[in-house]
């Protein structure tokens, strides 16, 4: 691992949904000590840093997002021993560790939270008396009002689950405890953090009703990406700069005006954030490039790096998204997926081909485990396997986001494929076509996605041309894309254009699937070329 305190600049980042990454002790449930002896196939795959979902004791009505301890480990998962020891592990091979923190909320179960429903600090929360009716017309994310009421007649706020009390960040207890956790897990070895719904946190005084406003319209709102947090990141970022090498923050920000969204990312504030407007951008020429660009300028405002992302615990597999058709009326939702037709040969064309074009961006980029398998969603699990709160809040109408949090598949011809020692029964069911994107498999076949990504990530850390740094957009066919970038590279990507030609004289060094018989870029296909 190198020294250089501006890796974050350039960082292909894997994410590791704990739960389903792989399970040591076979009880179902993936573990650091999983987690740890899989840490080889991630330094081969060629990323520079993990970023692990949460970890801590949680009764997981939220998958982890409802913490009820902020510097432990939940015992399923492991111990501070096993952590530290995985932490030292992802060094010694030169991949560094994020963490996910989580502080709009806590868990019901935390012991803040147990002391405000016996009335004590009751001030840690957001809690008002409002009689029969609810304090605002605020709803929660996962469905149902944001308030539930206790038995002494008040209401708190939960802006997720029922579970997941809303934190009252104007208390002073509260800034210093997760200033507290910054410095605890840092001092442990971590390299940095992921924020979750990091444009939260502080409220509108008053609390005032949201109306006809959306969850994420732009304009003021009374519960996202209020001025006030800002002053709380700065804070943060004092403390990470205090550390040698300073540690990095990530923001996961729902923020749809890009001068807001770029305020974040300010010197003394957050390092990067996830690109949300890239991921939702369908698979037309147009789109992709509009979103690109207003991703490159926004961030060039405030001088940080772009970060690209296709997939991630929260939303459908890029490959069955890609599936469908990109004018069809869907989302990243895989409820909105569900009966649209689907073609899952030609979303594994297009990722392959989405692959190329994210690690060939200037910035950084993730990888959701799976990604590189090219596993598309689970869209079928029984309803009686369901555990998203989405699915209960919704009344069961809504199937929510376990179709991408299935255990992932090592090896072997049937479950657990090697996510857990032989009989282990994983806490979601894995189908049987897994046995077509075992690791195991893809690694013996040069053709396979795991094998384009190894060499796209190993030709990105040799080539001078990738990572942080601008691009010169290229003059290509109508419903291509094309760029450049010094010294010497350039990327083509064929959307829907008829097949073209790469420039004469340049030298192809990766596809994401074959050229025509004459040399010529078809549909759905990206190019790696140079000028070498």
């Amino acid at each position: 691992m190198t020294d250089d305190a501006a890796w974050w600049r350039s960082a292909v980042i894997y994410q590791v949904y704990i739960r389903s990454f792989a399970d040591a002790d076979g009880d179902g449930t993936g573990d650091v000590a999983g987690l740890h002896s899989r840490l080889d196939h991630l330094a081969e795959l060629g990323v520079d840093a993990i970023w692990i979902n949460p970890w801590y004791p949680s009764p997981l009505n939220d998958a982890g997002y409802d913490v009820s301890d902020y510097r432990a480990l939940d015992p399923r998962f492991g111990t501070l021993d096993g952590a530290a020891a995985l932490i030292a592990a992802a060094h010694e091979r030169g991949l560094r560790v994020v963490l996910d923190i989580v502080p709009n909320h806590t868990s019901s179960e935390h012991p803040w939270f147990r002391d405000a429903l016996a009335g004590r600090h009751r001030d840690r929360y957001v809690f008002r008396d409002s009689g029969d009716e609810p304090p605002n017309d605020w709803k929660a994310m996962f469905g149902g009002p944001a308030w539930t009421r206790v038995p002494d007649g008040q209401w708190y706020l939960h802006l997720f689950d029922v579970t997941q009390p809303d934190l009252n960040w104007q208390n002073p207890e509260v800034r210093a405890d997760f200033e507290e956790t910054l410095r605890f897990w840092f001092d442990r070895g971590v390299d940095g953090f992921r924020i979750d719904v990091a444009n939260s946190l502080v409220k509108e005084d008053g609390l005032p009703d949201v109306g006809e406003r959306g969850q994420h319209d732009p304009g003021p709102h009374p519960h996202w990406d209020r001025d006030e947090v800002h002053d709380i990141y700065r804070e943060w970022r004092r403390i990470a700069d205090s550390y040698d090498p300073p540690r990095v923050f990530v923001a996961e920000a729902w923020v749809p005006e890009a001068d807001r969204f770029a305020r974040y990312l300010r010197p003394d504030e957050l390092h990067t954030a996830f690109n949300f407007d890239f991921l939702k951008a369908p698979w037309l020429a147009p789109a992709l490039r509009t979103s690109i660009e207003r991703t490159l300028r926004e961030h060039a405002a405030v001088g940080a790096p772009p970060t690209w992302v296709l997939s991630n615990h929260d939303v459908a597999r890029h490959v069955s998204r890609l599936a469908r058709d990109p004018r069809a009326r869907i989302d990243s939702s895989l409820d909105s997926l569900l009966g649209v037709p689907a073609d899952l040969e030609l979303g594994t064309r297009r990722a392959r081909a989405a692959a190329l074009l994210i690690f060939a961006l200037p910035g950084g980029a993730y990888v959701y485990q799976g990604d590189e398998l090219g596993l598309p969603e689970v869209e079928d699990l029984p309803e009686e396997v369901l555990d998203d709160p989405t699915w209960q809040r919704s009344g069961h109408t809504e199937r929510g986001r376990d179709g991408c949090r299935v255990p992932i598949p090592w090896a072997g011809d049937a479950p657990p494929f090697g996510f857990g020692p032989e009989g282990t029964k994983p806490w979601l069911p894995q189908p049987a076509w897994f046995s077509g994107y075992t690791a195991e498999r893809e690694a013996a076949d040069p053709g396979s996605m795991l094998a384009l990504y190894r060499r796209a990530l190993r030709l990105r850390r040799e080539l001078p041309a990738l990572g942080d740094g601008p691009l010169t957009w290229l003059d290509v066919p109508e419903g291509a894309l094309g760029f450049a970038r010094e010294p010497g590279f350039a990327l083509l990507l064929n959307l829907d254009a008829e097949p073209f030609a790469p420039p004469a004289g340049a030298e192809v060094v990766l596809v994401s699937g074959p050229l025509t018989d004459d040399g010529l870029v078809p549909r759905d296909t990206a190019v790696w070329l140079t000028n070498r």
